[in-house]
């Protein structure tokens, strides 16, 4: 019969490739649980107040049109709905993606089964296949994995969390257009079940078996899963547990199987006993706390309250003698084991001969090691008892009290445990790996002994007092040629000769009288040993290394292996060289993976990569967050000496009095230094005996670990010292997943907010901006300084960003720069959002501007009675413009600091990376001259769409300050009617609170009535910028006509004086000119 799951089975190969699958969802679940935004869960009432409108549950469906009316209504809600779906819309295609794939599991399943039913794969039925062994397997996990995936997504994404992902992934993607779209289908499965994980939560009725049945599974498939998980042991395990006691462990899986399958036919859990007794009297007779998968823990007290056969079944389980005799029995295990596993890891105890002559002996300790520590890991796991549960509260009182359990002696074991299965595996590989070269060469050795005591027996080879003897001559000859005739690859009969052959070797001394020649005596007893050690080499088979694997399983532990960590840290504080301990117990806890990766790898699925790094990466984390305490305790230690440097060591003076000598040694103070240091070469030395470990498919690296430990260390203090420094008094998100500049090893630390700023750089920033006000300083372009505009005092001046850069570094002025970048990017959206909903659907305003573009055409004519048309316009709209002046100040402001900041930045690049500073300067010019040369001939070379060098060339253009703020394209526009005029409108209606001095440029009449000249003419220009050229040269032309048709009336009525309004405008037009330096022709034009 063709195998089960060869490839060309095409039964075998479509239920393989549904369970591994299965697997790769699960996975997919519980990383993506990690990364549910906190928006979702609506906690906090500043949320709620917030989003509460626009995250909703299912009660959107009963009514769409009430709440897409309310967002329509309000223009506010609906700029919030665009931002909230920007930066949500990624991750909630990738929870629909994997909501969508549980249902078509499940669908898919059932076609499977429809499929068997209905005799599309030939000879084969439900029945045969469940008669199959891997079938069986197979079929068994398809259903339990099911059970898995609903249980995990009800306990990792709460029910009104999915409702509202849903919903808001329905209304933001095309989901609801799509003619094939199945969402209707997987809201119906992942509705709210109502169930809460948080501890002392009241369980809904039925649950989760009304969850279980929201997709119908044909009742047969599932009583015959149920069936053969009940009856058979479908995956061999107890042949690794040959001891009666130890059972249940060994169908511990099994359990967890039948115990997820069960919610699928809740009426074997409510009536019927005589079931449910059998299955606890074979799986939970002396257990009541499982895994179900990877290391969530499920307590039957709790979990089977509700159903009455399972209750009663259990209660014989549950009765105080058995717990006691359980818990006595596994605290005597404890006392018994560990001397056992000290004595076998002393240093050369374990070795070869040992191993070989005792493999059943040191496979047994290992069981009664693990089982051991299995059960009183799950038995006295805090996760799994419900502490406000009276009776749960008893029994784990009553475990820890009878097994005298001290989790530090558990933790030992476990150690102990990890050290010496690691041993012996490496050993045991090693022996393995060696076993035929060894066997062979036995065999040559004890084949070469016979053929000399042959040749000693012929007489001719002389040999003290050894007569020739031609029949033992030949018998030996014999011998020899019968062991070299023995054959590796048939084990069985080779080892079967060789008893005989040593048997006959035995006798021959015995029957012949050859005890008195010593020589032969010897010749003999070294062939006897080298057939024993080929019988043990031949001995040492794989069968071993598959029963350690199996008994040294630690995914149950996955999760409340975490209750360790302190324990761990603390002994690797006290002992560094207990990494090395760890690192065996470490890679004990990866061979969890082989759990969920063995059905993914039959099936050669891609899924494999994927769900092995998210295990391997959630393995490594911990490791990382284990030894994290290394350079924790190096930094404190580190404290302690620069305490004592600064504050006790005093600094020895060039000239010394002899009886201050001893005053100044200090000899107390200097000791504890060395000490200290000391200890800090112990810590890094101990991470270093870690040695360069594969753990799951990430190879970890202790030095690396150390640098990043170090790095994460230090970013954590210093992020902590700026957080508590860099706080003031003053009167686009992305999620961290998404960064580029966050780190999962290396995290940039999270502190409570004190203002509005998430990190201390918006902080630094706000502070900034807040003390460069154009409406309290004025700032001299030619000084680089602002002023107070009352008491005309300095405020700060370019040094501000020195004092910076010698503090955070370059990257911290760079971050600077970037938030400023985004900063100006907010508020330029924000602008022209409110331009189109209120400038532009002002009626009024709309007149006067149109009514204006008459006026002014054509713009190269003069305006007839000038000053009226003009001050009529101004007055006209004058309630837009102090909101107009505000965000043209502001972003005037910061580019003015970018401006500084740029200029700080080239000039620190200059000065100490001069060779940068010039690769950087002459490749931008290179790329410069080539794009042009591109566009005035196509033909030649230009960078592809997918070619990063210029976004990559910009990043560092910009950290070396070889850029220019005012020339950035920061937002993408569309056409906006009466642009220009209403800009300038905006300019002149300005004018009259400016004065022009003579030594100070444009300066404000009134302090009171603040319009700071160098912000006014750089927001203006910024603006401008982010439009089509023909916007600015239009707006400018009317600059120009303002200035000609004023200057024209004045001189028609021999006004002597030129008008302020007019020097105000020629200094913004000279002004305008300087900053983008356009050529003084462009004047002259105008």
């Amino acid at each position: 019969m063709v195998d089960f799951l060869a490839e060309n089975n095409l039964c075998g190969q479509a239920v393989l490739r549904i369970v591994s699958r299965g697997n790769a969802i699960i996975a997919e679940l519980l990383r993506l649980s990690d990364f549910i935004p906190p928006v979702f869960r609506l906690k906090d009432k500043s949320d709620q107040h917030k989003y509460g409108d626009i995250v909703c549950d299912f009660s959107y469906f009963k009514g769409p049109e009430y709440y897409d009316g309310k967002l329509e209504n309000k223009p506010e809600l609906q700029d919030l709905d665009e931002e909230f779906r920007e930066n949500n819309i990624e991750i909630l295609s990738r929870f629909y993606l994997a909501f969508e794939s549980v249902h078509k599991y499940i669908v898919d399943l059932n076609r499977y089964l429809d499929d068997l039913h209905e005799g599309v794969y030939i000879q084969q039925t439900l029945e045969t296949v469940l008669l199959n062994e891997d079938g069986k397997q197979l079929l068994c996990e398809a259903l339990y994995l099911y059970g898995v995936m609903l249980l995990v997504i009800d306990q990792k994404i709460e029910g009104e969390v999915r409702e509202r992902m849903l919903v808001s992934y329905y209304r933001y993607s095309a989901a609801r257009s799509s003619a094939d779209s199945n969402l209707d289908d997987i809201c119906k499965l992942l509705r709210s079940t109502c169930y809460s994980s948080q501890p002392g939560a009241k369980r809904p009725a039925n649950y989760p078996e009304s969850y279980f049945q929201r997709v119908p599974i044909s009742s047969t498939f599932i009583s015959m899963v149920i069936g053969r998980l009940r009856s058979d042991d479908i995956y061999n395990q107890v042949s690794a547990y040959p001891l009666p006691e130890h059972r249940s462990t060994a169908l511990a899986n099994q359990a967890a199987m039948l115990y997820v399958c069960l919610y699928f036919s809740p009426s074997i859990l409510h009536t019927q006993q005589a079931k449910m007794r059998e299955i606890v009297d074979k799986y939970f007779p002396d257990n009541w706390v499982i895994s179900i998968y990877m290391g969530i823990t499920v307590n039957l007290v709790e979990a089977w309250e509700p159903y009455k056969a399972a209750k009663t079944a259990l209660n014989y389980t549950l009765e105080s003698a058995n717990i006691k005799e359980q818990a006595s029995r596994y605290a005597a295990s404890m006392e018994s084991l560990r001397p056992q596993v000290l004595q076998l890891l002393k240093e050369g105890f374990l070795r070869e001969e040992i191993i070989l002559d005792n493999i059943p002996k040191l496979l047994n300790c290992l069981r009664d090691c693990n089982v051991t520590i299995r059960w009183l890991m799950l038995h006295s796991a805090e996760s799994a008892y419900d502490l406000n549960n009276k009776r749960l509260r008893q029994i784990k009182d009553q475990v820890l009290h009878d097994s005298k359990y001290n989790v530090k002696i558990l933790f030992q074991l476990l150690l102990d445990t990890a050290q010496f299965e690691f041993t012996l595996k490496e050993m045991f590989k090693q022996m393995l790996s060696e076993k035929q070269i060894k066997w062979e060469s036995f065999q040559k050795e004890g084949s070469e002994r016979m053929t000399e005591l042959a040749e000693v027996f012929s007489g001719v080879k002389p040999l003290t007092r050894v007569e020739k003897n031609e029949n033992l001559q030949a018998w030996f000859r014999e011998i020899s040629k019968q062991i070299e005739s023995l054959n590796y690859e048939d084990s069985t009969a080779a080892g079967r000769k060789t008893v005989q052959l040593i048997q006959a070797l035995v006798e021959v001394q015995e029957f012949h009288q050859l005890e008195s020649n010593l020589q032969v005596c010897q010749f003999l007893a070294d062939t006897r040993k080298f057939l024993h050690q080929m019988i043990r080499t031949i001995n040492i088979k794989e069968e071993v290394l598959i029963t350690m694997q199996i008994v040294g399983d630690l995914s149950y532990a996955w999760q409340i292996i975490d209750s360790f960590t302190l324990i761990m840290q603390e002994s690797i504080r006290v002992n560094p060289s207990m990494v090395t301990k760890l690192r065996a117990t470490f890679l004990k806890l990866a061979s969890a993976l082989d759990l969920p990766l063995l059905r993914i790898n039959q099936a050669n699925s891609a899924d494999l990569l994927s769900v092995s790094q998210f295990y391997s990466g959630e393995l490594v984390a911990y490791v990382r967050k284990v030894l994290q305490i290394i350079p924790e305790s190096m930094f404190t230690s580190l404290a302690k000496i620069i305490k004592l440097q600064i504050h006790d060591i005093m600094e020895v003076p060039t000239r010394l009095d002899k009886d201050k000598l001893k005053d100044y040694s200090q000899l107390g103070a200097r000791y504890e230094v060395a000490k200290l240091t000391h200890d800090i070469s112990i810590f890094t030395e101990g991470i270093l005996m870690m040695k360069t470990t594969l753990v799951g498919i990430i190879k970890v690296d202790p030095k690396q670990l150390l640098e990043d430990g170090i790095r994460k260390e230090l970013v954590k203090r210093v992020a902590y010292a700026l957080h508590k420094g860099l706080i003031f008094n003053p009167k686009a998100k992305i999620q961290d997943w998404q960064s580029v500049h966050q780190s999962t090893h290396i995290p940039i630390p999270k502190f409570p907010s004190v203002d509005e700023s998430a990190t201390f750089i918006g902080r630094l920033c706000r502070e900034i901006l807040r003390i460069t006000d154009p409406k309290v300083t004025c700032y001299i372009d030619q000084m680089n300084t602002w002023y107070d505009l009352k008491s005309h005092h300095e405020v700060t001046n370019n040094r501000l960003f020195s004092e910076i850069q010698n503090t955070l570094g370059t990257f911290g002025l760079n971050g600077l720069d970037r938030l400023l970048c985004f900063m100006i990017v907010k508020e330029l959206q924000n602008f022209l959002v409110w331009i189109q909903r209120t400038v532009l659907k002002d009626k009024a305003a709309l007149d006067v501007f149109k009514a204006m573009l008459g006026a002014v055409n054509p713009i190269q004519g003069i305006v007839g009675n000038a000053s009226k048309v003009y001050a009529s316009a101004v007055a006209k709209t004058q309630k837009i413009w102090s909101a107009y002046l505000e965000v043209i100040m502001k972003v005037g402001q910061m580019q003015i600091l970018r401006q500084q900041i740029a200029n700080e930045l080239n000039y620190s690049c200059k000065f100490d990376s001069k060779h940068l500073a010039a690769a950087l300067d002459n490749l931008n010019k290179s790329l410069l001259a080539d794009i042009e040369a591109h566009y005035q001939d196509p033909s030649l070379p230009y960078p592809k769409e997918d070619n990063t060098l210029l976004y990559d060339i910009t990043a560092h253009l910009e950290a070396a300050g070889i850029h220019n703020p005012l020339n950035k394209i920061y937002i993408t526009t569309k056409r906006l009617p009466y642009f220009p005029i209403i800009n300038f409108l905006f300019v002149i209606a300005q004018l009259p609170r400016l004065l022009y001095n003579k030594n100070r440029g444009m300066t404000c009449k009134k302090a009171t009535d603040a319009v700071d000249w160098p912000p006014l003419v750089l927001g203006m220009l910024t603006l401008l910028k982010q439009f089509h050229s023909r916007y600015t040269q239009q707006f400018l032309a009317l600059i120009g006509q303002f200035i000609r048709s004023i200057m024209e009336q004045c001189t028609s009525q021999k006004i002597p004086d030129m008008p302020s309004d007019v020097v105000g405008a020629l200094m913004f037009l000279e002004d305008y000119v300087k900053y983008t330096k356009l050529s003084r022709k462009f004047r002259t034009i105008l």
